[in-house]
């Protein structure tokens, strides 16, 4: 694990449904000093509330739950809620029956308990890991594209500063102020960019300072 790159977790959210409530705590506060946020439940019924109503991007799921079944669970997310979310499964068991389940919903890892933390990190990781060079690979195509888009070649390291500072929605939020403070730019330069992009629906307004940047827009350039 020396070789990963443990910081590509840090934007990620876990959703981990785990009904040993020591267990739960204890590997919730280890993740929780390297992922974004890890949302601990005991049941099902509250990780479909999780998922409900935030952003989760890797579930950690015990099979064997009190009066229930991981499996079931994952089940029910697949084929009947159509949510696929990469998984990682964890069990105290090694009956090759929840193995084989495992592999029939294509789980992305299956973890035997104790859980070995710097076995599950590296797991984490190498999930990640493709997500993240995909982000990174459009968000290169995004400052190709919106490059070619603008006439001005002074504006380039701007466009390159609005990528690059995106969240998870494509949101950018800063002050013309905020962005000549971080960048050598006159205010007139920076306002036509930003006219010009949001003539081309590429950089969109939301409210003050703050910017929806639309993939799709870069379509039709």
């Amino acid at each position: 694990m020396q070789n990963k790159d443990l910081n590509i977790l840090n934007k990620f959210n876990i959703l981990y449904l785990e009904d040993d409530e020591n267990l739960l705590k204890h590997t919730h506060d280890v993740l929780i000093d390297f992922v974004n946020e890890i949302y601990a439940v005991k049941t099902s019924k509250e990780a479909l509330e999780v998922l409900k109503n935030r952003k989760v991007d890797v579930i950690i799921s015990d099979i064997l739950l009190e009066n229930e079944n991981g499996i079931d669970f994952l089940k029910n997310l697949k084929e009947d809620r159509n949510i696929n979310i990469p998984t990682i499964l964890t069990t105290a068991h090694t009956d090759t029956k929840y193995l084989l389940d495992a592999i029939k919903l294509k789980v992305e890892n299956y973890i035997i308990k104790p859980i070995n933390i710097k076995e599950l990190l590296t797991t984490l990781h190498d999930i990640l890991l493709p997500i993240v060079q995909e982000k990174e690979l459009r968000r290169n195509n995004h400052v190709i594209k919106t490059i070619s888009a603008i006439t001005d070649s002074k504006q380039v390291d701007i466009i390159k500063f609005i990528i690059n500072n995106l969240d998870n929605n494509n949101i950018f939020s800063a002050s013309y102020s905020d962005i000549m403070d971080r960048i050598n730019i006159s205010k007139p330069t920076l306002i036509k960019l930003f006219k010009e992009l949001a003539e081309k629906h590429i950089l969109i307004k939301v409210q003050h300072k703050t910017y929806r940047f639309d993939e799709n827009a870069l379509d039709n350039i």
